[in-house]
């Protein structure tokens, strides 16, 4: 594994993203709520995705733009992402499901981005909110006490996008945990944000530059994170 680049909020960021559930849900699940009023967790309260079905919006995610792209079918995008900028400044990243980040902790080879891609169970997709959170909880309360984890990491928990394709508001649930968080007494973000602010966040936060799309206007989540000595 490469040297840690240091970042301006957070030396790791780790994105779990859960699947087509609408913000009043989510919200309302009592383990999505408790890990927001906890000193070092924030609500983003205002948090939209940007288009419906899922597929557009993992695209913003790292691309800072849909593309036009409408539904879930697959596409070759010829074009600059976040990982090219990661990749141009040395910071490590992967796309992992379960076993594969296992293996990275157990070898010491956690990358500084982690994009946490769970099964179709475990995301909600083919389930419902009180099954995948039941599961995030046996997955994120011991990563919080591993040493990869307790340090200078971000977790960002977010849903692609709200349950009903007509819905074009698209609020979702999305959330902060980690050290970076700033300690407070008000646990709730409500600055807009969408799915381009993730990428916009990492952006700043490693001084990447811009892919110079939607990401240029996105607010990064910066409110509630603490800049490091």
């Amino acid at each position: 594994m490469a040297a840690t680049v240091k970042g301006k909020w957070f030396d790791r960021i780790v994105l779990i993203i859960f699947e087509n559930t609408n913000y009043t849900d989510a919200i309302a699940n009592s383990y999505l709520k408790e890990i927001t009023t906890r000193p070092n967790g924030v609500l983003l309260s205002d948090y939209h995705a940007v288009e419906h079905p899922s597929e557009p919006n993992y695209i913003a995610q790292i691309a800072g733009s849909t593309y036009g792209i409408l539904d879930d079918e697959n596409y070759d995008i010829d074009d600059e992402t976040l990982v090219d900028l990661l990749e141009k400044k040395g910071v490590s990243w992967k796309v992992v499901n379960a076993k594969r980040l296992d293996d990275d902790i157990k070898n010491n080879q956690v990358p500084q981005l982690v994009y946490y891609v769970p099964n179709q169970n475990n995301d909600a997709h083919d389930t419902n909110i009180s099954y995948a959170s039941a599961w995030f909880k046996t997955w994120l309360e011991p990563k919080l006490k591993m040493s990869s984890f307790t340090h200078k990491t971000l977790f960002f928990t977010v849903f692609d996008e709200s349950a009903n394709d007509n819905d074009t508001v698209n609020h979702i649930y999305a959330s902060l945990l980690g050290d970076p968080v700033t300690k407070h007494n008000n646990h709730n973000d409500t600055t807009h944000y969408t799915h381009y602010s993730f990428l916009r966040t990492v952006e700043d936060n490693w001084d990447l530059g811009s892919l110079n799309r939607n990401d240029s206007s996105a607010t990064p989540f910066s409110l509630y994170l603490n800049e490091q000595d």
